[in-house]
């Protein structure tokens, strides 16, 4: 999959649990911000998951990722950029959404009805209209569901605002 994410193509990968198959989206992404070719202001990565605890631990494990890569950057006389993860759901406090908007996070992990009630807000609009990648992990557990359909009807609308980004399924 690797080849097919880094060249920008939609991608669909299945592979066994803890195969890396997250990891993989997520590296071309931080190639990405690496590059410059994705602004470390507004967000560019959008990641999706039917699970609430993984948006969670996804973000956790990026957070200190990046901080590595920006030392080593650093260690080379290089800049990597300073990146603002996030995550968003139902539980996610009043104060921390409000921040979302004014301060968007490079990287944004929610759940489908998140994004939904996301795109239905005149705030989450702006914040969503800069995505250029969308990961949807753990998509089984939603096909052929009334869950799964409203979630690819939000990822039509998001194209419709957002213009066309590149789509990696896992």
């Amino acid at each position: 999959a690797w080849p097919l994410i880094a060249g920008g193509g939609h991608v669909l990968a299945s592979a066994p649990t803890g195969s890396g198959k997250t990891l993989t989206a997520f590296l071309g992404a931080l190639s990405r911000f690496a590059s410059g070719d994705y602004p470390e202001n507004g967000l560019s990565v959008l990641y999706i998951s039917p699970l609430k605890a993984l948006n969670e631990d996804v973000r956790h494990n990026l957070v200190a990722p990046s901080r590595e890569l920006a030392a080593w950057f650093a260690g080379r006389g290089e800049r990597f950029p300073r990146l603002k993860i996030s995550s968003r759901s139902g539980d996610t406090p009043q104060s921390e959404r409000r921040s979302m908007l004014s301060a968007p996070p490079a990287i944004l992990c929610t759940t489908p009805e998140s994004l939904a009630i996301l795109l239905a807000s005149r705030s989450g609009l702006g914040l969503l209209s800069t995505v250029r990648l969308v990961i949807l992990d753990e998509i089984h557990a939603v096909l052929g569901t009334k869950r799964g359909a409203s979630l690819a009807c939000s990822v039509g609308r998001l194209a419709l605002l957002a213009g066309e980004f590149q789509r990696v399924a896992l």
